[in-house]
């Protein structure tokens, strides 16, 4: 079975936390997660971003950069149309490698 990446379902005390979902089941935009709301994303966000999308699930992407779920989607498939993401992908490998 595929796994459909972004569909973690809500935890019963979410409500208690004041975490909301939209339509789609995505995590809308909460403080305490989201740290990073409004900021230009870093060449390092951009290399995690690009390493670990379709790795990782978009809610653990998104809690990892402070960015909504829907922000991370959408910065992703406009570096894809750009063609950017094996430049992002090797930039990470590269520091890596370095250590």
């Amino acid at each position: 079975m595929a796994r459909v990446y972004g569909d973690l379902k809500p935890h019963p005390d979410d409500a208690i936390d004041g975490i909301t979902y939209d339509s789609s089941g995505r995590m809308e935009y909460h403080p305490d997660f989201h740290f990073s709301r409004g900021l230009p994303f870093s060449q390092e966000d951009l290399e995690y971003l690009c390493t670990f999308y379709g790795v990782d699930d978009a809610r653990t992407l998104s809690f990892a950069l402070g960015k909504t779920e829907h922000v991370c989607r959408v910065k992703f498939a406009k570096l894809k149309s750009q063609g950017r993401i094996d430049y992002y992908r090797d930039c990470y490998k590269r520091k890596l490698e370095a250590n």
